[in-house]
């Protein structure tokens, strides 16, 4: 039988020589050690003036901690006081965090000083907004003009790559979730190489980044649920039906975001949005109760330690209130990321569904209540998944998370993303 003569094409990509890849080691470990102490830096500031403005301030006042009034004042003082780092400082602190997501702009050097300023301000006055966003900026944008500065020739979007894989894994404590964050913007893209010769340097990036954290503030996103052994059929039901109803949650916020987003910017100047975005932050701190403050990590804790000590009411409130004030924070200007927040609402919808469902095991609701928001609010598959898994570290609830994510998805894909555009209108 006759043979075709001519040479075949090779199957797959070839490999980037080792000698390539060497070089973009040491500069890769530095943007990771460098963006894990920024995350630190401004997350240990922020700590520390939260506890005046919670803790020093009210005691010695002789007022509540947490009550009404003083919720009210300290989030309109937080508006006020991001307010006028937006209208004095030079940069204005940044674009506006609407418009903003986990792939952030490069920002000139002059913007970052006030941008890290308000983020601290926003973290410490109990806004329900996290960190992600305006840390990712900084880091991104330092590593860029560094980078540039120390390597002239070295292409931008590298730097750019480093700095956000080293900031998501010193956010998770782990380089899994920048690699899959990375994975999921390359699917896209046409890849010259093989896929794990262009994680190479992120990978390292965020694998330093991830042990910085690590070693300096140990973070762990285990909630300690009551373990999970083997699925049966009631809970990929109870996966399926929490997670489509976490992904409808999430949507009503993305279609509600313009509309609020449109409101506040009617008041024209931040000294107005910001002030009067505190009101109705507080008015919503006065319905949910202050665990519904601040970025939310802290307050899961507290809530899947006990998860009988609250009536499938009370976290139902604390979820709608939680997602209207995720809204709120965002579209009235305070800096900060959305995602943590989210994870407070997903955790809150679970653990509602435990309450009005006894049979509903505590670790399957609040992990498909996860991913059902973040799907609806980050449009990041891998992530979602990654971050609902790790809440609950039971290689049983996989499973059903991987199944419980596709009803989800259907709702959620080719809608508007919970990000705008720089006219008001939503990023599809």
């Amino acid at each position: 039988m006759a043979q075709d003569s001519a040479p075949q094409a090779p199957s797959a990509a070839p490999a980037t020589p080792a000698r390539a890849l060497l070089p973009t080691l040491v500069p890769a470990l530095l943007v990771g050690v460098v963006s894990s102490l920024v995350l630190l830096g401004v997350s240990a500031a922020a700590e520390q003036l939260q506890d005046v403005l919670w803790q020093n301030v009210p005691d010695a006042l002789g007022v509540g901690r947490y009550s009404v009034l003083w919720m009210f004042v300290v989030l309109v003082a937080t508006g006020i006081a991001v307010g006028l780092v937006v209208w004095k400082v030079p940069g204005h602190a940044g674009p506006d965090p609407a418009t903003t997501g986990l792939d952030a702009p490069v920002l000139p050097p002059a913007v970052l000083p006030g941008l890290l300023l308000a983020t601290a301000f926003m973290l410490a006055g109990g806004p329900s907004l996290g960190p992600e966003n305006p840390i990712i900026a900084v880091n991104v944008s330092l590593a860029v003009w560094l980078g540039a500065k120390a390597v002239p020739r070295a292409p931008e979007q590298g730097w750019v790559a480093l700095a956000e894989a080293a900031t998501i894994g010193a956010l998770f404590g782990t380089p899994v979730a920048a690699a899959l964050v990375i994975s999921e913007a390359l699917a896209g893209r046409r890849i010259e190489g093989r896929l794990w010769d262009g994680l190479f340097a992120p990978l390292a990036a965020a694998g330093a980044g991830a042990l910085t954290a690590t070693l300096v503030s140990r973070p762990s996103f285990d909630l300690h649920l009551p373990p999970f052994g083997q699925p049966d059929w009631g809970d990929l039901l109870a996966a399926l039906v929490i997670a489509s109803v976490g992904a409808l949650l999430g949507i009503c916020a993305v279609y509600a975001l313009p509309y609020v987003h449109g409101a506040f910017r009617r008041l024209r100047h931040p000294m107005l949005m910001l002030p009067v975005g505190g009101v109705v932050l507080g008015a919503l701190a006065a319905l949910g109760g202050h665990l519904t403050l601040f970025k939310g990590l802290d307050e899961i804790t507290v809530l899947a330690h006990d998860p009988e000590g609250w009536s499938a009411g009370e976290f139902a409130t604390m979820t709608v209130v939680k997602l209207a004030a995720l809204l709120v924070a965002t579209s009235c200007g305070f800096r900060g990321g959305r995602v943590f927040p989210a994870v407070f609402v997903g955790t809150a919808l679970g653990l509602c569904a435990h309450a009005l469902v006894p049979g509903v095991h505590p670790a399957v609701g609040v992990s498909a209540g996860v991913l059902g928001i973040l799907l609806a609010i980050t449009r990041q598959g891998w992530v979602s998944l990654f971050v609902a898994a790790v809440l609950v570290a039971s290689p049983g609830v996989l499973a059903l998370l991987c199944l419980a994510s596709l009803p989800a998805w259907l709702l959620v894909t080719g809608r508007p993303q919970m990000q705008l555009r720089a006219d008001g209108t939503a990023v599809r």
